[in-house]
């Protein structure tokens, strides 16, 4: 049986509850895992800013990947790499915002987001800024759907989604899963050795790419095909029922 080395969690809709938290079993079953010599990381689509507090809060030093895999940290405030998305394409994508005026969109940079409400604040030209990641957000699911079409003809980008009223766009061939293969190297590990955990489709490479990837409960139908196993949901403590069965190995439910 594989010994896992490293957990890499996704955070929305995996890691945290539908309040934001990290509950106090998945806490403590975390420190079980750390305790069994595993690497637990988030692996997120949100941006670095929005994430190191969590892992501040529980103590976390270990590495992380954000915006879906365009950041990779050694550790808390410790880059080691960065994907970026060139300007010209943030202003396609911008562009396309023009079509849909009821359409919430976000872009993550360097140094903060920008939003459909705060896209006028930008300063000079988008070349002179480090992108990250384009977003789209919508309740129509045809207008999301849409929009997606859009961009697929374009034929150089990176297409996910962490909700499936959302888009969420990066470099063409940067994932979790990539940055994930990149990590492992860095540390010397295999993907053999990693559990990959989440819930939507900036999630499915990195599950089909780990040595045991793990479907939330609440998990997109399209992630949980692509599992090796689904876990309970993100309000039913599903994090800390993948590190007691598959790190600690223990076969009888005792969250």
């Amino acid at each position: 049986m594989t010994t896992f080395k490293l957990l890499a969690l996704d955070m929305d809709g995996t890691l945290l509850n539908d309040e934001l938290h990290i509950s106090d079993i998945n806490l403590k079953w975390i420190k079980k895992a750390i305790e069994q010599d595993v690497t637990v990381i988030f692996s997120t689509g949100r941006g670095f800013i929005n994430a190191v507090n969590y892992a501040d809060d529980i103590g976390l030093t270990s590495p992380m990947i954000t915006v879906n895999g365009g950041e990779i940290w050694a550790k808390p405030h410790v880059l080691l790499e960065r994907k970026t998305v060139d300007a010209e394409w943030i202003g396609k994508l911008h562009g396309l915002t023009k079509q849909y005026a009821n359409t919430w969109f976000w872009a993550y940079t360097t140094e903060r987001i920008y939003n459909k409400d705060s896209w006028h604040e930008l300063q000079g030209d988008l070349s002179d800024h480090e992108w990250l990641k384009f977003g789209y957000y919508d309740e129509d699911i045809q207008i999301v759907q849409a929009i997606r079409q859009h961009i697929e003809e374009w034929k150089g980008l990176e297409i996910s989604n962490s909700s499936i009223y959302n888009l969420e766009i990066n470099p063409l061939g940067v994932s979790k899963a990539s940055a994930l293969e990149s990590l492992c190297r860095h540390i010397g590990i295999s993907m053999q050795e990693v559990i990959a955990v989440g819930d939507s489709l900036n999630d499915i490479k990195a599950i089909q790419a780990a040595g045991l990837g793990v479907a939330m409960e609440n998990a997109q139908d399209e992630v949980k095909a692509a599992a090796d196993a689904i876990t309970l949901s993100n309000n039913d403590h599903g994090v800390a029922e993948v590190i007691r069965r598959y790190i600690c190995k223990e076969s009888e439910t005792k969250l």
